[in-house]
């Protein structure tokens, strides 16, 4: 009975693992046989705090009100505000509208879900950047769509190349979908890129899809910026916006999509369909939250601080580290075998023998070349304990001997 977009009859009897799977059983394997060793966990890509005490005090206050147990839909009006005067004070985006430019979602995932319900039919294409978050991709797939894969790679500074898409395939392009900052690269878009992606969406009449989950977590001094700064975003694309790492409210579900009007209504036509809106309590909290720019602030700082010692620590071990434009991860080439003479094919072989060897574990890419992603998001008390961690990660790399 089930469908072929899951497998069809063959469902449920493929013996392939999933990456994020494969790393977990090996980390409970190593911690059976190496019992009260320490996991050095810089895999998770989810904040390690809580969120703030602002912020969870508003949604146990709002959770205890009558007027908030409905459905909400499409969403609160005043959270939709709240996101409009968050977009003009962290990115300098005046004047959008908060009834036709912005809808709210139960996460940015759900929203990336169903965008392409809204646009895909069989034979469109939607372009994604590889490695990346393949969920636009899936269902662009369920609902009869292609694929097409855009590599980041170091040379190009981890931007993808649009002047390498065939015609064929831009032609028949529906949607482009970009995240930057960027997981797991790290990288940060410029308004020069997002210029060139303006003029390829007008000429291919494609729409832009720009997941910035982590669009004010930037580092160095940097500014965060919006793809909707950029002159002619708005006629061709939208953002989406989550609370769940600036504000470490990953498990409480709550984004924004923001910017052209058509694609708000196409979005809000299918979330119609699809849920009931979240808890107006969640949304009243997230109000908060994006009143309150200062706590993402705070947990840059301490990302960065943290990244700025990841950075030295794996260098000693013989990575090529550097600090990324933004986000909480390392992207760094793997090790293609140890002093030993132990030998890795691919980037995952090496985050398994660390896992298993040694007890720390990162994220493989083997997407577009042999690289690990290392997250600043591993549990620590305070700055003391970064460095006790930190310290155990630098020793048990320097034991092995990796090679490059």
């Amino acid at each position: 009975l089930f469908a072929e977009r899951i497998g069809g009859v063959e469902f449920g009897k493929s013996d392939a693992i999933y990456k994020f799977e494969k790393i977990k059983r090996a980390k409970r394997a190593a911690m059976r046989e190496n019992p009260g060793v320490e996991m050095i966990d810089m895999g998770i890509g989810e904040p390690d705090e809580m969120a703030d005490a602002l912020i969870v005090d508003e949604l146990s206050a709002q959770a205890a009100k009558p007027e908030n147990r409905g459905y909400t839909d499409n969403g609160l009006m005043e959270f939709r505000e709240a996101s409009a005067k968050y977009m003009d004070r962290v990115f300098g985006i005046k004047g959008l509208d908060p009834v036709t430019q912005i809808n709210h979602s139960i996460g940015s995932k759900p929203a990336l879900a169903m965008i392409p319900l809204a646009f895909i039919n069989p034979g469109d294409v939607t372009i994604m950047t590889i490695p990346g978050y393949p969920v636009m991709g899936t269902h662009t797939v369920y609902n009869g769509g292609e694929v097409y894969n855009l590599p980041l790679t170091r040379e190009n500074g981890f931007l993808p190349d649009l002047d390498s898409i065939p015609d064929e395939i831009a032609s028949r392009a529906k949607l482009l979908y970009l995240n930057y900052p960027n997981n797991p690269t790290g990288a940060t878009a410029s308004a020069t890129f997002y210029g060139k992606v303006v003029a390829f969406a007008k000429k291919q009449s494609a729409a832009v899809i720009q997941d910035a989950a982590y669009g004010a977590l930037v580092h160095d001094g940097g500014k965060p910026l919006s793809f909707l700064s950029v002159d002619g975003a708005v006629d061709v694309g939208v953002e989406i916006h989550s609370l769940s790492k600036a504000y470490n409210m990953t498990g409480w579900r709550l984004a924004f999509v923001a910017g052209n009007p058509l694609i708000i209504a196409g979005f809000a036509h299918v979330k119609d369909n699809c849920d009931s809106g979240q808890f107006a309590a969640i949304q009243k909290a997230g109000i908060v939250a994006l009143e309150n720019p200062a706590i993402t602030g705070q947990t840059a700082v301490k990302y960065e601080r943290r990244l700025k010692m990841m950075v030295e620590t794996l260098k000693k071990a013989g990575f090529d580290a550097k600090i990324p434009g933004g986000t909480f991860y390392l992207y760094v080439p793997a090790p293609t075998g140890t002093k030993s003479g132990k030998r890795f094919n691919t980037a995952e072989e090496s985050s398994q023998f660390l896992i298993r060897e040694k007890l720390v574990s990162t994220v493989p890419e083997d997407a577009a070349g042999a690289f690990l992603r290392f997250s600043a998001t591993f549990e620590a008390r305070d700055e003391q304990d970064e460095k006790r961690v930190l310290g155990i990660l630098g020793k048990r790399l320097e034991e092995i001997g990796l090679e490059f």
